[in-house]
């Protein structure tokens, strides 16, 4: 799926995986919460998060608007996102990809971008 979006006339082109939600049972195209993998560069440090608002949320990481540590380690290409309309299942799904080794997280994050392309360009 992609999306866009225009902040301080930067524009973002998003790819996002639609997750299937247990909840819905079905794949939703109008989700409202997604669950990020960031990185520093391609096998470099790697953040994972949650938001409704995937736009705001990765401009915020690539403007280094917002202390911690994304902006600490100049943590800002978006190379893996997926979607899901229930806000519990989104959770329960960051949590259950930061609990992985980090190789697991590699493997998503190839298995739909090998390269490390970052999904937000601008």
């Amino acid at each position: 799926m992609l999306r866009s979006a225009q902040h301080d006339k930067v524009k973002y082109i998003f790819v996002i995986i639609p997750y299937l939600c247990e909840e819905t049972n079905m794949r939703n195209e109008m989700n409202d919460y997604y669950v990020y993998i960031l990185a520093s560069k391609k096998n470099g440090t790697l953040y994972t998060g949650v938001t409704n608002n995937l736009e705001r949320r990765i401009h915020e990481h690539k403007m280094k608007l917002i202390d911690g540590f994304t902006k600490k380690y100049s943590i800002n290409l978006l190379v893996y996102a997926e979607s899901c309309h229930a806000i519990h299942e989104t959770i329960n799904r960051e949590k259950q990809i930061k609990g992985w080794i980090r190789q697991k997280k590699i493997g998503l994050i190839e298995s739909v971008n090998p390269e490390w392309n970052d999904l937000s360009l601008s």
